[in-house]
Order: structure tokens, then sequence, then C-alpha cells
């Protein structure tokens, strides 16, 4: 109980668990709303195209050698006579409950989550999506742990070297790994490292069964993706940084006597990590949703290879589902990162 005289109580306060569960549900709300427009959208995209572009999704189902007959059956089975709102009711409900499909003549089931089949392997989408989704997952988080480690660092020591020649030396790397499109470094490091000096193996492998040749595997497709973003972050560390050195109160932590380490460390860089972790949050859901150019370049089986292919194809029920994983991914990305902002900075609530 307050007593008369006491000040009154700090709204800046960590938040209780009541208010978290309040801010979770509320988010988590707002997330299932963005990501049933985004399918709503996607999914409308994907019933247009076919109509702008004269093609039949049914023939391109069967094949090229398709007989009317059997188009006519193909079409009645996956529904694609229907109106759009049906067939999108029918998708949605495939992903939570699975989907029966029948017609033609015969039937099968898709087992829930259902993203329908593919128009090219005639395969179910999600399996295809979660055998490619651990090589991309692979490729972002090791990825990610480089750049942040070396983008930050170098951030945070070039603004306190600011001026000397560590300074413009990092500056001039970061602004060489952001103009540099990463297919160049991709290839350039392919053929230093891998071909001439044979040092990497060629193929991915499954973590599961040969950890070291995962490793070896990833190291270079890592070390090309992380140049070009720990070169951004670097940037923006030491431009953050640099204006965060000059305000007040930490001209007061330097005044109380408290040592360089304790005022940038626990003080300064605080501050310096809430723009970080917002680009990290949209950088990584987007990542996940397929580092396209890289995996391309190193012929890794994620699913931006799989996008790739499926755009080629004109293979539209994949394209849905790599879309949907990868908005999934920035909306959940993004959400973890707005409840990290209240751990890193107490000024931040929860509301």
């Amino acid at each position: 109980m307050r007593r008369p005289g006491d000040p009154p109580p700090d709204p800046r306060a960590a938040a209780g668990p009541t208010v978290v569960l309040a801010y979770l549900i509320r988010r988590l709300t707002a997330v299932v709303v963005m990501l049933l427009v985004v399918t709503l959208v996607t999914f409308g995209i994907f019933y247009v195209i076919p109509k702008l572009t004269g093609s039949d999704p049914a023939a391109m189902f069967i094949g090229k050698q398709a007989d009317p007959g059997a188009v006519e059956g193909v079409r009645e089975k996956l529904g694609l006579g229907d109106p759009i709102l049906v067939q999108f009711w029918n998708f949605i409900s495939g992903i939570f409950v699975g989907r029966d499909y029948t017609g033609g003549g015969s039937s099968f089931h898709c087992d829930a989550p259902c993203f329908g089949y593919s128009f090219r392997t005639e395969q179910e989408i999600w399996p295809v999506l979660t055998e490619r989704l651990p090589v991309t997952l692979s490729l972002a988080a090791g990825a990610c742990v480089l750049w942040v480690v070396v983008g930050v660092t170098t951030g945070i020591i070039s603004a306190l070297k600011r001026g000397t020649a560590i300074d413009r030396t990092a500056m001039t790397i970061a602004l060489a790994g952001v103009s540099l499109p990463i297919y160049f470094t991709a290839l350039l490091s392919l053929a230093i490292f891998r071909t001439q000096l044979g040092w990497f193996d060629a193929e991915y492998v499954d973590i599961a069964s040969d950890p070291l040749g995962w490793f070896s595997g990833l190291v270079l497709p890592w070390v090309t993706l992380a140049f070009l973003y720990a070169a951004m972050y670097a940037r923006l560390t030491r431009a953050t940084m640099l204006e965060v050195l000059g305000e007040d109160y930490i001209r007061t932590a330097r005044a109380k006597g408290l040592s360089e380490p304790v005022v940038v460390g626990k003080h300064a860089l605080r501050s310096t990590m809430t723009p970080i972790l917002t680009i990290l949050g949209m950088d990584l859901g987007a990542l996940v949703g397929g580092a396209i150019l890289t995996e391309t370049a190193f012929s890794l089986p994620g699913l931006g290879q799989a996008a790739v292919k499926a755009i080629g194809d004109f293979d539209l029920p994949l394209i849905l589902g790599v879309t949907l994983i990868a908005a999934a991914a920035v909306v959940l990305a993004n959400l973890v990162v707005d409840i990290l902002y209240s751990v890193i900075d107490p000024r931040v609530r929860l509301s």
C-alpha cells in the first residue's frame, strides 16, 4: 500500500504476468489476422494469374498430353471450378483439418496441414516444404550468428576508434560488402576456396547423418551471406553508437567514474541494440522464406531454390506455400523482436 507522500509508481516498471499475457494475446491475434490477409491476397493472385495468362491449372497438373476428359476430372477433383471464396475456404480448412479431393472417378486425402498438390510433381506441398526448410534454417541461423557478432563488434570498435585507421579500414570493407552483389561474392568464393583450393564440401548433407560434412558444406554460404549483412550492421551500429555516446546520460556515467567497458557495454550498447533488433527481425524472417541468390549459387536445396524452380515451372501451389512460410516467418520474427525490446530497454513497455 502506498503511503501519503510516497512517489507515484513508475509507469515504466516491469510489466506483470497479466500485462504480458494480454500483450501476447493481442499480438498473436494480430499475427493470425495478418497471415489470413496475406493468404487471401496470395490466393487471389494464384486465382487471377491463370486467367490473365490464359493457362489452365488442371491441364498443367496433368501435363502437355492432356485429354479433355481427364482435365475436367482434375478440375473437379481439385475444386478449380469453384468460386474463389469456396476455394479459399477449402484451402484454409485444409491447413488445419486436411482435405479430401474427390472427382473424376477417384479420390485421395491430403493430411493436415494440407497446402495442396504440386502441378509438376503431383506431390503434396507440405512435405516438400518441410524437407527443404531445415536447409534454409541452417543457412539463415549460421549466417545470422556470424553477421551479428562480426557486424555489431566492428561497428562498436569503429565508433570507439572514430577517425583512426581502424575506423577507416573497417568502414571501407563494410562499404565494399554493401556494394558487391551477393552472387558475385558467392561465385568468387566458390572459384577460390572450393574449386582451386578444395577446402570445403560441394554438397549439402543432413546434420544428423554427417555433422562435419554439414558444417563444411555451409561454411562458404554462411560467410558469403554474412559478409553482406555484417557490412550493413557494422555501418548501422557505428552510426547509432556515435549518436548514443553523445547523450547526456553517457556523459553522466563517465563523470561518475564508471569504467569505459561499463559505460559502453551496460549503458550505450542497450540503446544501440534497439534499431539493430528491428532490422534483425525483418532480415532473419525474410531469410527463412529463402535466401534465393545464395541457395541458387551454392546449389542448396532450400526454400529459395524451390521458389525459383516453382516460378520457372509456373507451379502455383508451391509458390503459394513458400510465400506463406515466408510471411509467417517475418510476422513471427517481428513479434519476437517486439518482446525483446522490453528486455533490452526497460523504458519500452508491452502495451
